[in-house]
């Protein structure tokens, strides 16, 4: 057996409290040991603790954060580092990959002196030529090209911004790796290379992985061993294979069979539905409805411009055609699947759709309305009837707001509920998405929840306006496998009650499988193959669809 890299021993961690408030342990005397060279998974529901272990490891708690036990690394106490000692292990001996890369980015900074600051800070005899290359190497290692080099975090996608945080976590080559949630905002494709390379990288260089993930399948085909943590707990422990071969507590029974429910697949002959899936449902309303959402040849260009020596020698800036002549119609009642790598355009063309960007040309047609045409006070209003879903909760949640006046906000903006009825609309969307006791909730801050609970609120303020069209971009990708099947169903039942139309955002192959009545699939700006999902999964034309089906974890091959 090779030497223990990494222990923790009966770990117990609570958050700040009042002084009249007991304290709630949000990791409960937890222990395990990951050795050099091994893969190890953390999962189980939002809020049961993991990322709060990885943090506390880490010494990121919030300050007067009470903790109790050991964390161990090569035999040195990390919570009895000094503060250089600290830096260096965060930086050299470990690596971090959070669950929103946004607290790892500067929006003031450009990608490349992201990594020059990195790379310096901590090999001050690196010459910037040398750190250069370095970083370049890396970024490319996670499918970032040089020339987006002198690009800001703003200016990519969340799954851009995602690989960018994880080469920062490569650049130093640490011995171990704490990754956070580090492929949810992923496709498939890019996932499963990124998770190869951290396995390679363990494998050649000895170097320990610590995958904290709700993604069960993922975490099935990259660890070695795996924990799975339930309120503050890890309530089974083992190896792979077996916690999911033969599981033996019933929480980690009700996880595998929340995600094979969603993943199962079988001849045609009777697949589990949350929707009509492989129905004729979406030709029959093709052949008898006109579209609530037509978009024709709609474009989205964005111009990088040239730096000092391109201008010098009268060169041209550079072209992104982040959606690029796309032909859509979404009908009445339907769910339709938009899959597709990140950086593919597929939250650009959910953003131009609600004009919270100009095209650069085409029409958007919602409910017989050229969108393109309207005024602004028009567009507001219009936004009623369809409203958004962000990846990020960040996105549309007020930091300074409780979570009752964030999701009252969109009420009170259109007028739809006089101020004593909002309160109460509130606390039964809050029930509805699983948020209870909601009086509780109802008074919390977004900083107060885990990412998967802002997620939930975020769907809550979505849905309150009732509207016409949802456009739900990654909108369960935060949530364990019990919580999603729990939300999806909340979205169906809504679907019928108010006769919502969804625009259904996602990498995750399965879930669109699951859950949407046809599917398109967007590569490099493009729609490059669209039709019902049963013909889709059964039969894919193009290429890159191939591409994209092989690639995805499916626990049924574990």
């Amino acid at each position: 057996m090779s030497e223990a890299l990494f222990r923790i021993e009966n770990l117990r961690v609570s958050y700040p409290h009042r002084v009249n408030e007991k304290a709630h342990w949000a990791v409960d005397n937890v222990s395990f040991t990951l050795e050099a060279g091994k893969k190890m998974g953390l999962v189980g529901e939002s809020g049961c603790g993991k990322s709060t272990l990885g943090r506390a490891a880490m010494r990121l708690l919030p300050p007067k954060s009470l903790v109790e036990g050991r964390v161990i690394f090569q035999g040195q106490s990390v919570l009895d580092m000094s503060p250089d000692d600290l830096r260096k292990f965060r930086g050299e001996a470990v690596g971090l990959v959070f669950q929103d890369p946004m607290t790892r980015l500067d929006p003031l900074m450009t990608i490349g002196n992201h990594c020059l600051e990195t790379l310096l800070s901590h090999s001050p005899n690196l010459s910037r030529k040398e750190a250069k290359k370095v970083a370049i190497e890396t970024l490319e290692k996670v499918n970032i090209p040089a020339n987006r080099w002198g690009q800001y975090p703003h200016e990519f996608s969340g799954g851009m911004r995602q690989r960018v945080a994880i080469a920062l976590a490569l650049l130093l080559k640490p011995k171990l790796i704490v990754a956070d949630e580090p492929t949810t905002s992923l496709d498939v494709t890019v996932s499963a290379q990124i998770l190869q390379e951290l396995t390679r990288l363990c494998s050649e260089e000895n170097m320990a992985l610590l995958l904290i993930s709700h993604d069960l399948a993922l975490i099935a085909e990259y660890s070695d061993d795996i924990g799975v943590m339930y309120d503050g707990k890890i309530v089974e422990i083992g190896a792979s294979k077996d916690v999911f071969g033969r599981p033996q507590h019933q929480y980690t029974r009700s996880l595998l069979e929340a995600a094979l429910h969603v993943q199962t697949i079988d001849d045609g002959e009777s697949q589990p539905q949350l929707s009509s899936v492989g129905s004729n449902k979406s030709d029959d309303i093709e052949n008898s409805e006109n579209p609530i959402l037509r978009i024709s040849e709609l474009r989205q260009h964005f111009s990088i411009e040239p730096n000092l020596i391109e201008r010098l020698f009268k060169g041209k800036g550079q072209t992104i055609k982040a959606v690029d002549g796309i032909n859509l119609e979404l009908y009445p009642g339907e769910i339709l699947g938009l899959v597709g790598e990140s950086g593919c355009g597929k939250s650009t063309l959910s953003r131009t759709i609600l004009q919270l960007l100009q095209p650069t040309d085409g029409k958007v047609e919602f409910l017989g309305k050229d969108l393109t045409t309207l005024s602004r006070r028009d567009i507001r209003s219009q936004r009623r009837q369809m409203q958004m879903v962000f990846q990020d909760p960040h996105a549309c949640l007020n930091p300074t707001m409780t979570v009752g006046q964030n999701i009252a906000d969109p009420l009170l903006i259109h007028k739809l509920a006089e101020k004593s009825q909002v309160k109460d609309e509130v606390i039964s969307m809050l029930e509805k998405v699983g948020l209870t006791p909601p009086s509780i909730y109802y008074e919390r801050y977004p900083s107060d929840l885990s990412g998967g609970q802002q997620q939930r609120v975020a769907i809550a303020r979505a849905l309150i306006t009732r509207p016409k069209l949802l456009i739900c971009d990654e909108p369960v990708s935060m949530l364990d496998a019990s919580v999603q099947s729990q939300v999806l169903d909340l979205m169906l039942e809504l679907k019928d009650e108010f006769d919502l139309t969804y625009l259904f955002i996602t990498h995750d192959l399965w879930l669109a499988r699951f859950l949407c009545d046809r599917i398109a699939v967007m590569n490099g700006g493009k729609i490059v193959e669209i039709g019902p999902t049963k013909e889709i999964f059964a039969a894919p034309e193009h290429e890159y669809t191939k591409t994209l089906l092989a690639a995805a974890p499916l626990l049924a091959r574990v």
